[in-house]
Formats: C-alpha cells, structure tokens, sequence
C-alpha cells in the first residue's frame, strides 16, 4: 500500500571529483527522511575515460574503482571502498540502491586484433557495402592492471558483433564482425536503421556463450560485492532481449533475490516497441516511460496550446501501469546531452505531480530537480552553452504528501485543456490522508471536484502555498479548489 519514490543519484554533469559515493553516503538519512526510498546510481565500474569516465563508455566492468587503470585507481565517482561503504550507509538508513548495469558495448581495449569485417550502410545496418575484409580493431581486452583478480576472462573480436574504428585506415564507420557466432547483426527488438544492434565502440556479441556465462558470472560477484537491491539496464533497445531473461532468471534463483530491474528502452513517442519489450520479456522487468517524459517535453514548450487532457495518452503508465517507471528528466534528456528533450523549468512542478501523486506507476525523481546544477558544454551546433537547472521548489511538499497523503480512490477531472485536477480519498491507514490537485498550462482556472463525504465540513488548504484561501468540503464531499496561471495547487486536510 505504501508509496514508493526512487531518485536517480546523478547528472550527466557532476563534477568528475570522485566525491559522489560520499556525497550520497552523507545525503542517505535526508533521503529517506525526505521520501526517497530507492536510489539509483551511475554505473560503478571503471570507464575507458578514467576518472573523467561517466560509466557509460565501459572499460573494465570489474574494476570499481580499485585497481590502477586508465590512468587512475578511483573512477569518477570514488573508490570501491567509498562506494560499498555508502550502499552499507543506505541500507542502514532504510533505503534501497539500484545499480546501473551497462552491458551493451566495451571500449578502451588493450590491445589491437586484425579481424575480417564488412562495412554497413549506417542508415540501414542490414546492407552490406563491401565484401569481407580485414582492418586493425581495438578488440582485445586483458585488464593487465587488474592481472585475472576476480575473473581471468579474455574479451577478443570473437566477443563481439561489431566495430566503429579501422586503426588501419583511421576510418571511423559501422563494421560488422566476421566471428564464429554469425557475419550479421543479433536480432534486437528494435529496427531502426534496419538492425538497432550496434549503438558503439566495441558492441558485445551475447550469441557467444562465454560472454554469457562470463556476464552472469559478473553479476553474482557485483552483487555479493557491492550488495545493491536491483538493476538499472543501460541501452536494451540494441542488445537481444533473451540475454536479459537468461541473466535475471539466473541471478534471481542462484542468489534467492528478487532484484527489482527497469530497462532503458527509450522510444519517447512510440509506445508499441515498448510493449513489445514487455511481451518479449515476459514481464520480467519495468521500463522508464519514455513517451510520458516526450508528452511533458512537448506540453512544456507548448504551453497553454497543449491540451492537458491528453497529457497521458500513448504512455506507457497508461498501458501497463505496473511495469511504469515515470520520470521527469534524466542525464540523456537533459539540456546539451544525446537525448536531449529538457522540460521547462515552469512545468516541472506540474509534472512531478502528475507522476508523485497518482495511484498508477514508480515515479524517479532526477538529481537536478532535487539539487540543481550548473555546467557549461557545446551544442549541436558547436557552440559553447552555460546551463543552469534550478531544483523545484515544491519537490519535498510533494515528496511528503506521496509519501502521507496521497492515498485512496483516485477520481479525474481531465475535462478542460488548460485546466485538470484529480482527488485521492485518503486511507485510515494514513492519518489525515487524502488530496486534491489542480494544474493549469493557462489561466488561474478552478475545479470542482468530489473528495468524499467523509470530508464534510472539514477546510482543506494549498500544501504548496500558492493560493491562501481555505476550501470548506461541502456536506456531499465537494469542493471547488483553485490553482494559479501555469501552476499547480495541492490541496489537503487543514491540520
């Protein structure tokens, strides 16, 4: 019954100071006295980048911050120790940690292999433009600053589907590899471009078997290391859904965990593949609601043109609300990053609470949106840009309310474009619960809306300050509550 809330613990932009792990393991009391109940961290292993290394650019997947490679022993975020010794302060604090598990590709290898490829058209990777040849690939991974401690496992061209670097020719194209597992791409789920499978540097082939067994191996030890409570799955789209299924059924039955898992399948306006996902993997994982997160990208820049009556449709919450993880931002969506779709500062506070204070779907809250941020870094079109990301100021009122008062039967007013609200009739689980809330694209607008009779006679008032007048609940359980132009208003039982 209670209301959980997970926080991605990260932005893109964080300063490479190797200080998150301890800035988390300080922050993990606030956290969960604030409602935060699960955290998601950045990937924790060693990057070809180093410590400048976000964790997505994988080197070493072993190496979490522990031996001397790339040119550093911490990785961007802190050492091994820092890190276990934060998830230990987190699991004392009452929260859970979910890691971020980037299997999908390899880079930074230590050695060069001369391996037979063909060259693929980019725009439609399932057409070959050359015959088989060889280049020269950095393919061969032995992690000679780790020297075989925890796993001696060799990574060569025969782990991999494909590469994007002849250091022959200093040409940068997609290759397919010529291996013993097959001289084409995996099937992938997704077709764009063709064949989706290769997304970049050295694209890890899971028709091998060794790389399976290897991965799953990996993971055991991840998990009896660190200690964390579930997954965060990097880039599904381009990797073969039957290698997640083998994974986590192998590591939920050897380990007698359930490891609650979200997928990264990001098809921001396009439901169907992501239903399809679902099917192809039996239910076994939840997925971020990608189109939710376009429709709030789109509402924000369109303001009082965008109809927030259809706010939720093609969404994923909407389909398959137990399997929704909603969210407002990440680091791929936000401002200068590869997926970038940022939702405007003013509509933020709207947004939060259409994903924390309904009944349907796992809501993440973003670093930035809690903390805030400032960073500096080129555009598309080159140029030098500063950024700065204000955190919501409602963000603890609405955390505290998720997590007190917004419980019981949910009833929608979605009848006016510029003007929606729904009501929740609290739970005599929770003390005082129920609410009221009402969000505007347009004009200061007004709802009336039933909260129950049960709340006869009693005043409710604006949890977020906006509007000062109380409401009294008539003596059928309605009220007319009223919200501010381009803002949100949370009504609740005057204490």
């Amino acid at each position: 019954m209670e209301n959980f809330t997970m926080l991605q613990f990260f932005e893109w932009y964080y300063p490479a100071d190797g200080s998150l792990w301890n800035h988390f393991k300080s922050e993990s009391q606030r956290l969960k006295k604030i409602g935060i109940d699960t955290v998601w961290l950045p990937p924790a292993h060693k990057g070809m980048a180093g410590k400048l290394a976000n964790g997505y650019d994988v080197y070493d997947i072993y190496d979490l911050g522990e031996f001397d490679q790339k040119g550093s022993v911490a990785t961007k975020y802190g050492t091994k120790q820092q890190l276990i010794e934060a998830v230990g302060a987190a699991k004392s604090a009452g929260l859970k940690v979910y890691a971020d598990v980037v299997l999908d590709h390899m880079g930074g290898a230590d050695e060069k292999e001369t391996i037979t490829v063909r060259k693929v058209n980019p725009e439609n990777r399932n057409e070959f433009i050359s015959e088989p040849y060889e280049i020269e690939a950095y393919t061969k991974f032995t992690f000679p600053g780790r020297n075989g401690k925890y796993s001696q496992f060799v990574w060569d061209y025969q782990c991999f589907a494909g590469v994007d670097y002849d250091d022959r020719t200093k040409e940068t194209a997609i290759y397919s590899i010529q291996n013993e597992s097959g001289d084409g791409w995996q099937h992938v789920m997704s077709t764009e471009n063709g064949n989706y499978d290769f997304l970049m540097l050295d694209d890890i082939d899971f028709r091998n078997p060794n790389v399976r067994e290897e991965l799953k191996n990996w993971g055991k030890w991840f998990y009896q290391t660190v200690g964390v409570h579930g997954f965060r799955l990097d880039a599904i789209k381009h990797m073969d859904a039957t290698f997640f299924n083998e994974w986590l059924d192998y590591l939920r039955a050897e380990l007698s965990h359930e490891f609650f898992t979200v997928g990264e399948y990001w098809e921001p306006y396009n439901l169907q593949p992501m239903l399809d996902y679902i099917e192809a993997t039996g239910g076994r994982m939840s997925l971020f609601d990608a189109p939710l997160q376009g429709n709030f990208h789109k509402a924000s820049n369109e303001g009082n043109a965008y109809d927030l009556c259809v706010i939720f449709d093609g969404t994923l919450v909407k389909a398959k609300p137990d399997l929704a993880v909603t969210l407002v931002e990440n680091h791929d969506t936000q401002p200068l990053q590869s997926l970038e779709q940022p939702v405007q500062a003013w509509f933020r506070p709207l947004a939060y609470a259409l994903i924390l204070l309904r009944e349907a779907g796992y809501p993440c809250i973003f670093y930035t949106d809690l903390y805030g941020a400032n960073y500096k870094d080129k555009g598309g079109d080159g140029n030098d840009y500063k950024v700065t990301l204000n955190k919501v100021d409602d963000m603890e009122a609405m955390l505290y309310i998720r997590k007190n008062l917004a419980y019981g039967e949910q009833r929608d007013y979605f009848d006016h474009p510029n003007c929606i609200g729904w009501t929740r009739s609290g739970h005599d689980e929770y003390t005082g619960s129920g609410c009221a809330v009402v969000i505007s694209n347009g004009d200061p607008g007004t709802k009336h809306m039933e909260v129950g009779k049960q709340f006869s006679g009693t005043a409710f008032v604006d949890r977020l300050g906006k509007i000062i007048d109380e409401v009294i609940i008539d003596e059928n359980g309605w009220a007319t509550f009223k919200v501010n132009a381009g803002s949100v208003s949370v009504w609740i039982l005057k204490q």
